[in-house]
């Protein structure tokens, strides 16, 4: 079922959404050569019951982490693991749920580790403003087809890039995960229409090879490229609202103030 949500509740996800940002952050300083995502993890964690909220992941049907730490292939959900080292060139995607006093936010971002090739700062720059045309197009009165479409145009026919199709977007509130679905790859003009109060997220994820996935056997989480291509992924919680769509996991609102 979608809900509607009130100004009160906006606001809630919003005060939840700055947690993950401040999170976010701070990873900026954390993540370099030589650590290993356990310690994303750890300062993921820590951060966040610090600000005393909830990493709702923790205990989602089984999953035992406040973050997914992906690196490289992993195009997302990958356990942090004490084992795997950050090497000079990697990309990696931290990807965390926050609850705070019921609020959800949901926010992922993808880093370099230390200096990338040229291959991968193109990649993590088009999945970057793949992210934002997304939001742009989450205008009340639009359709969810909008917003998948636009993406998949820059990302696929633009860029060359695949556009991995078997994860989406979601709605939030009062749950994780809630409708609607929210592809990012779809028919302009299709699909729900938009309307105040809804709250989703847009989450591209973005392969240099083709856009096909494969799951884990081993661990029934770890979703890599089927041809081993690095993938990227950034992604907000969004409001749709009358004055446009408002980033509730914002990192710098002048920045998206600007972009939007």
């Amino acid at each position: 079922m979608i809900t509607i949500k009130s100004e009160r509740e906006i606001e809630g996800m919003r005060q939840s959404g700055a947690i993950i940002a401040g999170m976010h952050k701070g990873l900026r300083d954390i993540i370099k050569p030589g650590i290993s995502t356990w310690e994303i993890e750890e300062f993921g964690r820590k951060y966040i019951e610090d600000h005393g909220a909830r990493a709702a992941q923790i205990g989602f049907e089984g999953f035992e982490f406040a973050t997914t730490v992906s690196v490289n292939n992993e195009v997302a959900h990958a356990f942090p693991r004490k084992e795997l080292i950050l090497h000079e060139g990697d990309i990696v995607k931290v990807d965390t749920v926050v609850d705070l006093d019921g609020y959800y936010s949901d926010s992922a971002w993808s880093y370099a580790v230390g200096e990338v090739s040229p291959e991968v700062q193109r990649l993590m720059d088009v999945t970057f403003k793949a992210l934002y045309i997304g939001i742009e197009q989450a205008q009340v009165g639009n359709r969810i087809g909008d917003i998948g479409a636009a993406i998949n145009a820059y990302v696929e026919d633009e860029n060359g890039f695949g556009n991995v199709r078997e994860y989406i977007g979601h709605g939030i509130q009062p749950t994780m995960h809630e409708e609607p679905a929210v592809p990012h790859y779809g028919v302009a003009g299709h699909g729900l229409r938009l309307k105040p109060g809804m709250t989703i997220t847009i989450e591209p994820m973005v392969n240099m090879g083709g856009w096909k996935v494969e799951t884990s056997e081993d661990d029934g989480w770890t979703v890599t490229t089927e041809d081993g291509s690095c993938s990227a992924q950034y992604e907000h919680t969004i409001a749709i609202t009358n004055d446009g769509p408002k980033i509730l996991t914002s990192q710098d609102p002048e920045f998206d103030a600007k972009y939007l």
